[in-house]
């Protein structure tokens, strides 16, 4: 089927959109905007020039995407924003180009969910099956693993990368890198809680893999055993968990540090 147009919105004459795509009233989009078969972009989205969205994405009203960066280092030069497949993006969402410094790219990936109001700034690199909650935010060169999950108001300090199925409660901030499976609640005084039990269970993880990466957050958090030390043990031990070795491996590659555990009470 071609492409159903509003004819209120305003479509630029170098934008590339595929079959079967309806764009609503007073959408815009921008220059050097390709639109994938099957998305739907909403009455009043603004599409930015230099985006490009994959196939069956639903870009709902007012969000706006592939904004200028942020970042007073940018000046008008080419950078990019690209969307895959089967994306979410609501109402009042920001998702912003990249720059020269970052690599010129923004990339989200497949299958996410960007609820209203999320911001997503430049150089950030989100995976899949991301569910980012209402008014959640991202500045610059954040990497998002898969599965992730940020509660609503959320915030992740630039440079900093959150591990696969790893859960930030609502309300939260981080400022160092969040390893895969955990959850970690509280602002820069929280900390990481323990495994996300919620997010193991919803992959259907096995109970060794549940007990075995209890035991690592007891070994990394709580035990006295220096950091790399209960590294190679933890590596050793649970040799056939790939996601012990995936977490070790993760904290290992830490440039900015990991968060630390939350406080006990008392």
């Amino acid at each position: 089927m071609p492409a159903e147009i509003h004819p209120t919105a305003f479509i630029a004459s170098s934008a590339e959109i595929a079959d079967n795509v309806k764009i609503g009233p007073c959408a815009v989009i921008e220059d050097n905007v390709s639109i994938g078969e099957g998305s739907v972009v909403a009455a009043f989205a603004s599409i930015k020039r230099y985006t490009k969205i994959g196939r069956n994405n639903h870009i709902h009203s007012y969000a706006c995407v592939g904004g200028e960066p942020q970042d007073l280092k940018f000046h008008g030069e080419e950078s990019w924003l690209e969307i895959g497949d089967n994306n979410t993006i609501r109402e009042f969402a920001t998702l912003s180009r990249g720059t020269e410094g970052g690599g010129g790219l923004t990339r989200v990936g497949n299958n996410n969910l960007l609820m209203a109001y999320c911001h997503i700034a430049h150089d950030c690199i989100l995976d899949d099956f991301i569910i980012m909650s209402n008014g959640a935010s991202l500045a610059g060169h954040v990497h998002l693993a898969d599965g992730v999950i940020l509660g609503g108001l959320s915030a992740v300090h630039q440079f900093c990368r959150v591990g696969k199925k790893a859960f930030l409660g609502a309300m939260s901030g981080i400022s160092q890198d969040l390893p895969p499976y955990m959850l970690c609640v509280g602002n820069r005084d929280g900390g990481v809680h323990g495994p996300n039990l919620v997010g193991l269970r919803r992959m259907k993880a096995d109970n060794e893999t549940i007990a075995a990466l209890k035991q690592a957050f007891r070994t990394i958090w709580h035990s006295d055993i220096p950091r790399q030390e209960a590294l190679n043990q933890l590596e050793n031990t649970f040799a056939n968990i790939p996601e012990v070795i995936e977490l070790v491996n993760f904290i290992r590659s830490s440039e900015r540090g990991i968060m630390p555990a939350a406080k006990l009470d008392g």
